[in-house]
């Protein structure tokens, strides 16, 4: 009687990373597969191999439509995640807010007073958030980024910007910097929202 064995290479892993959040965040999910070339069996006919083969061929291209199906999804759930409409998350937000904004961007989101002109340090005062100032012009993912990292230059303003708003990202959750955001969204007119969102949308 013939001898009956399975013969195995290394597996080949496929790597496959989503990045957002300015590539500050992601996740990787590794698929391992092997190919039909790898099944030898002295008893087993090619039509069978060649159905195996297939089989995880197939299986491969159903796992990688999986990750790529939750990699937009995440991606989109992380981008919507200041939602000015959550009652839960804009209360938590104006706590966070009011404990650590309302000193340099004012208790009702007005900023600094002559926040246009440079201070004599050559900085720029802290603007306001509501529909007066400039917040609602950049992105959610914008926004999130200078709140947690700070005003990054070249990153998140011209090179060589300085700055005197701090990073939260050690001080804050990142749901934290979320819900800040909802509640500062809940300022500004149904229209503003509306475009600020569609600015969202198309920076992904």
């Amino acid at each position: 009687m013939g001898s009956r064995y399975f013969h195995s290479q290394p597996l080949q892993p496929i790597s496959i990373r989503y990045e957002f959040e300015r590539g500050k965040q992601g996740f990787r999910l590794w698929f391992f597969y092997t190919s039909q070339n790898n099944l030898h069996d002295e008893q087993m006919n090619p039509a069978k191999r060649n159905s195996i083969g297939m089989g995880l061929f197939v299986a491969a291209i159903v796992l990688l439509a999986t990750a790529i199906t939750a990699a937009l999804w995440f991606d989109s759930r992380q981008q919507n995640m200041a939602d000015p409409e959550n009652a839960q998350q804009v209360a938590r937000g104006l706590a966070i807010y009011t404990k650590y904004c309302t000193a340099c961007h004012g208790a009702q989101l007005e900023g600094q007073p002559e926040w246009r002109t440079r201070l004599a340090s050559g900085r720029l005062p802290a603007p306001p958030h509501d529909a007066s100032g400039h917040t609602w012009h950049h992105p959610d993912s914008v926004l999130f980024g200078i709140t947690k990292h700070g005003l990054i230059p070249g990153k998140y303003a011209p090179p060589g910007y300085q700055s005197d708003m701090p990073a939260f990202g050690n001080t804050l959750s990142d749901e934290d910097i979320w819900s800040v955001l909802a509640y500062i969204k809940t300022s500004w007119p149904l229209d503003i929202r509306g475009m600020q969102h569609k600015h969202s949308d198309k920076s992904r």
